[in-house]
């Protein structure tokens, strides 16, 4: 029995990644999020569990976990998408003061919204706003893959960017309220960013310099156990151990840029580049299964009468309204090309999820339903996924206009040309029966 058991798992687990893979298609096909599709599948699953009389099941350690090494992997991996040099310097200056507005301001916004409705302490509903303001780079990635490659890198830079602040920013605000009162938090705080960054660099420059020199085929997932054990014991001591994350994906990916004069020497350039691009498709594939099973795990932990709620509808709806009427603000001030567009491409996930289970018991608001979560996760999910179809069927109308155009230029030349042809061919019948007259 136990044998049969362990096969039907396996079985289950095969059919997910595999289903995942066709929503991937269909993705990219329809441009329908495959996180929300995930989602759906898991919840699902979740309501043919109750039909066969499965137990319920505690998923928040595991879905701890897979968020935790998801959130690495895929900061990983749009680290490595990103190149870095002086034409791409006001691009990734626009997106990080976009990125940093719209988190504080609607952070700080969105709690006044759940002081008012739930009346707890204003610095508990800040730490329950943050998630909320988070942009989840997880649906980001994958959704924008087929815009223009100016509107992609932005928005992938504008969401890793909200990642690393978000928890930053949270994690900041937790160390403030569980210290010591006459403590220096600003100072703690500067501090932290310094050691954070300075630590970066230094363990950066160190794997890139040590893993170039290891002759073994099997270095990548070395590779990756190593970085995610750094960001763990940097978590243990109050790090901001993202960072390290996005520091060694950009100097992997821009060596040329980070390895010049003296430290040209410490590397050699074909071991490095053979590195990098193992190591892409590594991340790609692992950052897949993860997000895979992350989400479809969240669909299943989902309970739908939390959304039965009066009062948890009228709180999303509110912090909805508030999250793209200043994101349309923001974006309006730094843009000015598809402001429509962009203004709806800012889905909640991972993160969101991932900083809401972070929560100590001392400081949870015992008034907040996860319904609340749910509704902003799958209503900015659903006008993301609206935004981009009708962005793509705008295109392929452009397309087809711009098609009929050049076609109907094509045939008004070809009318021309015909029409020169045959005066031409008059004039010359002319002069040959002149020339037959004369002849006469």
């Amino acid at each position: 029995m136990e044998a049969f058991n362990s096969y039907y798992l396996v079985i289950f687990l095969s059919c997910i990644v595999i289903l995942s893979y066709l929503y991937n298609i269909i993705a990219k096909r329809f441009n329908i999020p495959s996180v929300l599709l995930l989602i759906a599948t898991g919840i699902v699953i979740h309501q043919l569990m109750g039909v066969l009389g499965i137990p319920e099941y505690n998923w928040f350690p595991i879905l701890e976990v897979l968020g935790i090494v998801g959130l690495i992997m895929i900061v990983l991996e749009a680290a490595l998408d990103l190149e870095l040099n002086r034409k791409k310097l006001p691009l990734i200056l626009k997106s990080f003061s976009i990125a940093f507005i719209g988190l504080f301001a609607s952070s700080f916004l969105f709690a006044y919204v759940l002081q008012y409705f739930l009346d707890c302490e204003y610095q508990n509903a800040l730490l329950y706003a943050i998630p909320l303001a988070v942009i989840s780079s997880a649906i980001v990635i994958p959704s924008v893959m087929n815009l223009e490659e100016d509107e992609k890198e932005f928005l992938v830079y504008e969401g890793t960017f909200s990642d690393i602040l978000g928890i930053m920013f949270f994690y900041f605000l937790l160390g403030a309220m569980e210290a010591p009162e006459g403590q220096n938090i600003a100072g703690d705080i500067a501090l932290n960013v310094v050691i954070t960054v300075l630590l970066s660099f230094i363990l950066s420059y160190i794997l890139i310099w040590v893993f170039q020199k290891i002759r073994s085929h099997t270095k990548l997932f070395l590779l990756i156990a190593v970085l995610i054990l750094l960001y763990s014991v940097g978590k243990l001591f109050h790090l901001s151990s993202l960072v390290i994350i996005l520091v060694f994906g950009l100097i992997l990916n821009n060596n040329k840029i980070f390895f010049q004069g003296f430290l040209s020497r410490w590397v050699k350039e074909d071991a490095v580049q053979n590195t990098l691009n193992n190591f892409k498709v590594v991340t790609l594939e692992t950052a897949f299964v993860v997000r895979t099973f992350f989400f479809i795990i969240f669909g299943i932990s989902i309970t739908l009468g939390n959304l039965l709620s009066f009062t948890v509808f009228a709180i999303s709806m509110l912090i909805l309204a508030i999250m793209f009427a200043l994101r349309f603000v923001v974006i309006r001030i730094f843009e000015r090309k598809n402001i429509g567009l962009k203004t709806f491409i800012a889905p909640r996930g991972l993160i969101t999820v991932l900083l809401f289970y972070a929560i100590p018991t001392t400081f949870q608001i015992e008034g907040f339903d996860s319904g609340i979560l749910l509704y902003v996760m799958l209503i900015t999910a659903v006008l993301m996924s609206y935004s981009l179809i009708r962005h793509s069927k705008r295109d392929v109308f452009e397309e087809l206009v711009e098609e009929a155009e050049l076609r109907a230029e094509q045939e008004e030349g070809s009318i021309v040309e015909g029409a020169e042809s045959s005066d031409s061919d008059s004039e010359e019948n002319e002069a040959s029966n002149l020339d037959e007259a004369k002849d006469e």
